[in-house]
This record gives C-alpha cells, structure tokens and sequence, in this order.
C-alpha cells in the first residue's frame, strides 16, 4: 500500500472515531440493549475498516457507517430467526423483579420518554434517532435509509404523537 493509502486510511480511522458516539446511539436504538448496541457498532466499525476501499471519498460517512449497521442488523436478525431465540441469562434475572432505584426513576419524565422510544417500532425509533438527537435533516435520513423523504416526515411525525401521548398521555396537538 503507498504511503497516500496509509494516510487516507488513517484519515478514515480518525473520522470514524469522531462519529462513534452517534453510531451508538444509532445501534443502541436499533438494538434497544446496551450490550447488544456495542456488538452492533463494533462490527459495524470493524466491517467499515475492512471494507475502506469501498467508501467514496467525499460522500457522508456517518451515512455510509449508519447503512452498514443497519445491513448489519437485518443480517443478524434473519440469522436470529433461523437459530430461534436466545435469552441472556444475566438479563432475564434483571426482568425478573425491580428495585427501589428503577421504580423511582420510572416515575420521571426521562424514563417515561425512553420508554416511549424503546416502544416505537423501528422504523420509527430509528429515524428519531438520527433526525431528533444526531440532528441529521430529514432529505440525509431519508437517503441514509434510501427511502423517500415523505416516509421520512410521516414516521417522524408519528413517532412524535406517540411519544408524546406516553409521556403525557395525550396527542401533541
């Protein structure tokens, strides 16, 4: 490899870290579990890595990394229904029963919109995820995603109305 190649994947590995904490926020929003969310972005960045070649200078990596996870994602979750179910030992003893400490945090605003969130289906979690918190615009969402820009608007909408009758138990108006 020249020394050019060396520096523009160098340049890559750089800017893939500046991007980590929105890919797991991404992940974390498509897996809905902590631990499964770091598996997803470190495969995700893991394949960007091997696959640098295949990035094209000049375009969106956060777009490129976000489309990655989410083939990533798909991939696991057919291999998942194929296989059947797994369930981790140490989280179903968390089901299992609540603390004092979870009880009182399920009383406040931010539990209840995190699990307004978590209860949106994915398609939508997931655009109010890069849109609302990573602040990327709705016509990047949708070419992220490659859907068209009115999906965009409705889902976000809608996942708008639902967090907002979780949190306050009514439609936003």
């Amino acid at each position: 490899m020249t020394r050019a190649g060396e520096t523009g994947r160098g340049d890559l590995r750089r800017q893939i870290i500046q991007i980590l904490p929105r890919l797991r926020r991404f992940c974390l929003a498509l897996a809905r579990r902590p631990d499964v969310a770091d598996d997803l972005c470190q495969a995700t960045v893991e394949r960007a890595l091997a696959r640098a070649d295949q990035f094209v200078p000049g375009s969106k990596l956060d777009s490129w990394m976000y489309k990655i996870a989410q083939n990533i994602w798909i991939d696991e979750g057919r291999r998942q229904q194929t296989r059947g179910t797994e369930v981790d030992v140490d989280h179903a003893y968390d089901m299992v029963g609540s603390d004092g400490l979870k009880v009182v945090e399920g009383r406040s605003d931010l539990a209840r919109a995190r699990e307004a969130l978590a209860s949106l289906p994915e398609e939508q979690r997931v655009l109010i995820t890069l849109v609302v918190l990573d602040g990327m615009s709705y016509k990047d969402a949708a070419e992220t995603l490659a859907i068209p820009m009115g999906t965009v608007m409705s889902r976000i909408a809608r996942a708008r109305r639902a967090i907002d009758k979780h949190v306050n138990g009514e439609p936003a108006q």
